[in-house]
């Protein structure tokens, strides 16, 4: 008997699904993709993870674009520590859009604009944090 594994093709259409989508993703396919209707498999307290299905509610195109401003100073601490300190206070916070302007965007990194945007967000619609139960069911 070979000690070669043989893989078993799945039964049914869903199983079947399953290990397409898991093969789409390490190949990098959903890296580059931006269909709406892509799996959610990356880690799970990312945008790509679980915590990325969740839909946005109660928050207007000016809750975001202020949760977007935000996010640039939260991401921008080692650039201006006061205009950073001043957008932790969320809502509260007292800061003027021109201000972006005098940051050199390339020195910050755009995924972590892209969390702090979520968490934001998530902040306004009181679901902060949105990360599910990292244990395992046993």
């Amino acid at each position: 008997m070979s000690d070669i594994p043989i893989f078993e093709f799945p039964k049914n259409e869903e199983d079947f699904q399953k290990i397409w989508n898991q093969f789409e993703n390490d190949l990098g396919h959903n890296d580059m993709n931006m269909q709406r209707n892509r799996p959610y498999c990356g880690q799970l307290h990312t945008s790509e993870g679980i915590r990325g299905a969740t839909e946005i509610k109660g928050i207007t195109f000016r809750d975001l674009r202020d949760c977007f401003i935000r996010a640039i100073y939260l991401s921008a601490s080692h650039l201006d520590k006061e205009l950073h300190d001043e957008a932790n206070k969320g809502e509260d916070a007292a800061l003027c859009e021109n201000d972006l302007y005098k940051l050199d965007l390339n020195k910050l990194d755009p995924m972590a604009i892209s969390q702090n945007l979520n968490c934001e967000v998530e902040r306004l619609m009181g679901i902060f944090p949105n990360v599910p139960n990292p244990r395992l069911s046993e």
